[in-house]
């Protein structure tokens, strides 16, 4: 690949989690929780290297396990109010500093383990089309509650959301709405670490997922919920 392609993928894990202890390292469906991100990362075509990030050793430690290269980190960027902005530029000024000249990176959470190559392959190839001026592409999904239908309450009163909205109509004739589901961001690495204060610098790419590759885990009814959809899928895919 050619450094103009080159692609770095990054993978975030914080030892730290309040809602379950050690998170992104919690046996899911057989493995470690963040195996099957790396995993996921190695087999995709357009990736040329994949690395954590971490300020845990027993996480490193699993990580390494998994083929992942491990970049340990400061302890100020492993706070519960620490950007992941400023974590990916910190990773990046040290690709830099080593040498490595890639061009792109793909930024993997751990908590969506239900995605596959093709959501990242499909991202990096909206991010690398020479006929769009994009500088990033995330993968979003349909969002969970329509705005149109969303109220915020004043004094006792509810009242819509958004000025005009009817959220009485059915769901078929509301607009369409998405939100983030936070499996895939591919952004130029030149535009992230020079122009960017947050992950998606613009103009700014979709990749439209489905709802059942779109799970983040957060708490423990994510992580069943999540392991009974990857068996289903893993049985669907064994069985043909």
């Amino acid at each position: 690949m050619s450094d103009n392609d080159r692609t770095v993928a990054l993978i975030p894990a914080r030892g730290g989690s309040k809602t379950i202890p050690y998170k992104n390292i919690k046996m899911f469906l057989g493995k470690p929780l963040i195996a099957w991100t790396i995993e996921v990362a190695l087999s995709t075509k357009g990736i040329d290297r994949v690395i954590v990030s971490t300020d845990d050793l027993k996480i490193a430690e699993i990580a390494k396990h998994y083929n992942a290269e491990v970049f340990l980190r400061e302890k100020h960027l492993a706070l519960d109010d620490s950007m992941p902005i400023d974590v990916i530029k910190s990773v990046i000024t040290r690709l830099r500093k080593e040498g490595d000249s890639a061009s792109y990176m793909v930024y993997l959470e751990p908590t969506s383990p239900l995605r596959i190559q093709s959501d990242i392959e499909q991202s990096l190839k909206l991010l690398r089309d020479s006929s769009n001026s994009f500088k990033s592409v995330a993968t979003y999904t349909e969002a969970e509650l329509n705005p149109h239908r969303a109220w915020k309450i004043e004094d006792d009163i509810p009242k819509v959301f958004i000025p005009g909205a009817n959220p009485w109509l059915p769901r078929q004739v509301q607009p369409r709405a998405f939100q983030l589901n936070g499996a895939v961001y591919t952004f130029s690495i030149h535009d992230i670490l020079h122009h960017a204060q947050h992950l998606l610098p613009e103009p700014s790419g979709a990749i439209l997922m489905p709802k059942n590759r779109s799970i983040d885990i957060d708490d423990e009814v994510d992580f069943l919920l999540g392991e009974l959809l990857l068996k289903r899928r893993l049985d669907s895919e064994c069985s043909k």
